[in-house]
């Protein structure tokens, strides 16, 4: 199993027994942190993308440190104006052990059993003209082939 998920703003790919590290998060080492904003979830014989998130999709890690990233050098200068500031800034961290991916495959059938027809959507080239007979496929194209092509007959 493999996943994305999303925790800091940012998105990570996980596998079981993996580690990462992500932005900060509460606890202590030993703690088990689940993430239910899971993007995408993949297994040996199934695939699921989110619209946004996979519902009922998990992931389950174990804290196992927290630290401070390296050090980086953040430098401002203005020229001719004697202005320069030169600072440094250590991103905090915690690293992770992933323990399990899961998706709940009642929730995954489900949507995809829906997603298959929706009453609303047209069927391309669905969009006529009634002057000259062409079709477009959306009514945006339509109405600037109308526009267009037929301002003159109006």
């Amino acid at each position: 199993m493999r996943a994305i998920i999303e925790t800091g703003g940012k998105q990570f790919t996980v596998a079981p027994e993996r580690t990462i590290r992500v932005p900060s998060l509460e606890g202590e080492p030993g703690d088990e942190v689940t993430f239910d904003r899971v993007l995408y979830a993949a297994g040996p014989d199934s695939m699921h993308v989110g619209s946004p998130t996979v519902e009922g999709a998990t992931v389950k890690a174990e804290i196992v440190k927290h630290g401070r990233g390296k050090k980086i050098t953040v430098f401002k200068m203005k020229r001719r104006k004697r202005y320069r500031r030169k600072t440094g800034h250590r991103q905090n961290f915690t690293e992770l052990r992933i323990t399990g991916v899961s998706i709940d495959e009642k929730v995954g059938e489900e949507a995809t059993a829906d997603s298959g027809s929706d009453g609303d959507v047209r069927e391309a080239g669905s969009f006529a003209c009634d002057v000259c007979g062409n079709e477009y496929d959306t009514e945006r194209g339509l109405s600037i082939h109308k526009t267009r092509s037929h301002k003159d007959e109006e």
